[in-house]
């Protein structure tokens, strides 16, 4: 029987990262699934889903936490099959002047209303015009078909025009799970 884990991996970057980490996943009988990695300020992050039968996973567990002597700092969970509700999946961006609290304010709006944030990529760049600190951010909601869109259309209205950015939403699709 396959067993299915997520890592989360933290070090320095340099070239051989991935690598590294493919090469002792696959010498342990894993099978490399879904990842998201990224450089931030000089360090490489990602997460990632590895299948490995039930035989091997100590094994795999074991050698992926002596990647520790090479830098490399691995949590390892086993994955968690959960039953989603019904739900609307939107896009969403919100664009302005960098300021602290944005992200804080935008999932609020979601948590309260018990939307999940299934993707979340944020970015701080200068604006052409003026080298002001410019915010962005992207991601994917999982709206609950319970959700009244209109009062959630509000209130990030709401929002946008307190913290002076732009907020868009955009339907992706329909889901039942």
């Amino acid at each position: 029987m396959n067993t299915q884990l997520v890592l989360t991996v933290l070090c320095d970057d340099r070239p051989g990262v991935v690598e590294q980490l493919a090469q002792t996943i696959s010498e342990h009988h894993g099978n490399w699934l879904e990842s998201r990695m990224a450089q931030l300020a000089g360090k490489f992050a990602g997460i990632l889903q590895v299948a490995v039968t039930d035989a091997h996973q100590n094994e795999l567990r074991t050698a992926l936490g002596g990647l520790a002597d090479k830098g490399f700092k691995i949590v390892i969970e086993n994955a968690v099959n959960t039953a989603k509700q019904d739900c609307r999946e939107f896009s969403f961006s919100v664009v302005g002047n960098d300021r602290p609290g944005i992200v804080r304010e935008i999932a609020q709006a979601f948590a309260t209303r018990h939307i999940n944030m299934g993707e979340l990529e944020t970015a701080c760049s200068s604006m052409p015009w003026s080298g002001e600190p410019l915010f962005e951010a992207t991601g994917i909601i999982e709206v609950p078909k319970s959700v009244d869109m209109n009062e959630l259309y509000d209130y990030l209205d709401k929002i946008a025009d307190e913290l002076a950015v732009d907020i868009r939403l955009e339907s992706s699709t329909e889901r039942t799970n």
